[in-house]
């Protein structure tokens, strides 16, 4: 007797829209993750220079980036304080401010596997 041959079939994922992923690859990323963290465990509103200074050694190339694609996702929220000089402070959106329990629930996970 042959052996029936199994069909193979092969998933297409950019076909779907699975939460997880999108959730990971937004915040997946080393220095948005440090930037909410910052956020949540540090001052509530922050400067530019305040984040990049206890965000050492990040470049203010990155800083500038990652802070527009938190923007954009509606995490976090500019605010510009004076035009001249430029002074702009960040802070959490309530959106924002949800991650913290998803970010203690990854950290027990962590300590209870380690």
């Amino acid at each position: 007797m042959k052996p029936v041959p199994i069909p193979r079939f092969k998933t297409v994922y950019a076909q779907y829209s699975c939460p997880i992923k999108n959730a990971a690859s937004l915040i997946g990323d080393k220095w948005i993750l440090f930037i909410i963290r910052e956020f949540l465990y540090g001052k509530e509103k922050q400067g530019f220079l305040e984040l990049q200074r206890y965000l050492k050694p990040i470049s203010s190339r990155t800083l500038a980036k990652k802070l527009k694609t938190l923007e954009q996702q509606g995490i976090i929220l500019r605010k510009v304080i004076r035009k001249f000089p430029p002074k702009v402070e960040y802070a959490l959106t309530p959106k924002g401010k949800a991650l913290q329990e998803v970010l203690k629930g990854l950290a027990a996970w962590y300590k209870h596997q380690a």
